[in-house]
């Protein structure tokens, strides 16, 4: 399957593809690892956390504002 192939079909069809497919990945036993850095990231937000220096925001937050 091609991206000309894709833009041709359907909103539900290209739903029920990706539905497959995310079905697909969770079955699949495939050996992906995370990078070592991202462990890193994970440590040092886990220690400020643990330390009470994160800081944190809500979701509202972070989506732009409407009249920006």
């Amino acid at each position: 399957m091609n991206n000309i192939e894709i833009t041709k079909m359907g909103l539900v069809e290209k739903l029920q593809t990706m539905d497959a497919i995310g079905d697909s990945l969770i079955h699949d036993n495939g050996d992906v690892k995370s990078p070592e850095w991202h462990g890193d990231i994970l440590s040092t937000r886990k220690k400020k956390i643990e330390e009470g220096n994160a800081e944190f925001c809500s979701i509202e937050e972070l989506r732009p504002s409407k009249g920006a």
